[in-house]
């Protein structure tokens, strides 16, 4: 049961470093009740991603929301393997968990979203952070789905940004262009965190060094994640940190932060075959007019923040401090001293 105060979410992910990032944050966060969650293959398979998802709800003492694979392919094409290179073999930086003891859930990603927007109608909050296949899918199953939820927010796309798997495409977006064009054409209120604001938002490493002295678990293994991811993003930036996409997305659906740029603007997906494949095209053209309103525009794009993240998702994480249990969840991979 929900508290007056909280929002019935589903999360939709790929269970990669900062996926974790963003579910410790719905976690630590009241105003977030997680009803169900839901993998994709992207950063790692969804195979992989459900069990990462499992074993990090275990060490956080949540082992009771239930886990749904969902589509290891996307709607045209196969998986491409993942991003090893970003976030480690196993997806989490090559941390070792405590295998969870719990099982998955029976249902298939999609058939949980439909089924939890029929028991939250017009309050259940979606919040994609992966590719976009289990959200086309739900809305095959269910076309009404726009209508049962209360809106989506998608970490994915760039809109006035370079993309980070083409010059034009981020990767959520990229991993499954069809899957977005359907979504983003859906007949709903969507949020779209895309690069332009998750490159700018930067984790350094005394953030991380914060996690690391923390006395829980959870904090803990996250900083010891981030190493292998901030080691990736030193090419990126020149330095020991991290863009923060997905927490991101999880602290703008929750409310947590708010967007100080975001206009509501019509956003199409590149299916073609063509260098613009993935590409969100997102109509920026009242820039220089401060955006006036666009006719039956339904979608948000978050440009930037009014205050700097980093600072936030830190206190927020740390706030799991040592009440989740003991460093036991952490097996013998990884060093805690």
């Amino acid at each position: 049961m929900t508290t007056p105060t909280s929002h019935p979410f589903y999360l939709d992910c790929d269970t990669g470093i900062d996926d974790a990032l963003a579910l410790a944050y719905l976690l630590a966060t009241p105003q977030a009740h997680v009803q169900g969650i839901g993998t994709v293959s992207g950063n790692v398979s969804a195979a992989v991603g459900a069990r990462n998802t499992l074993d990090l709800l275990q060490l956080a003492g949540h082992a009771h929301i239930p886990v749904a694979v969902g589509a290891h392919d996307p709607l045209a094409g196969s998986f491409g393997g993942g991003a090893p290179h970003v976030h480690g073999s196993n997806g989490i930086g090559e941390v070792s968990l405590e295998a969870a003891s719990v099982s998955l859930a029976s249902e298939t990603a999609a058939e949980m979203l439909v089924r939890l927007a029929h028991e939250h109608p017009g309050t259940l909050r979606v919040l994609a952070i992966g590719p976009l296949t289990n959200i086309a899918e739900a809305l095959r199953l269910e076309p009404d789905l726009p209508r049962l939820v209360e809106g989506i927010t998608i970490m994915g796309g760039a809109a006035l940004a370079p993309g980070n798997l083409t010059p034009v495409a981020e990767a959520n977006i990229a991993n499954d262009p069809e899957a977005a064009a359907l979504v983003l054409s859906a007949d709903w209120n969507v949020t779209l965190v895309p690069l332009d604001v998750t490159m700018s938002n930067v984790l350094e490493e005394r953030h991380r060094q914060e996690l690391l002295a923390s006395s829980g678990p959870v904090p803990r293994a996250l900083g010891e994640m981030l190493g292998y991811y901030f080691r990736f993003y030193e090419s990126q930036f020149g330095r020991a940190c991290s863009a923060m996409h997905d927490p991101l997305a999880a602290a703008l659906a929750v409310g947590g932060v708010k967007a100080a740029v975001a206009p509501v603007v019509h956003v199409d997906v590149d299916t073609t075959d063509g260098p613009g494949c993935g590409q969100t095209v997102c109509d920026m053209r009242g820039l220089y007019m401060d955006y006036p309103e666009q006719p039956e525009a339904r979608c948000r794009v978050v440009l930037s923040l009014e205050d700097d993240f980093a600072p936030h998702l830190v206190e927020v994480l740390l706030s799991f401090g040592g009440a989740e249990g003991t460093t036991a969840g952490l097996a013998g991979a990884v060093s805690l001293t």
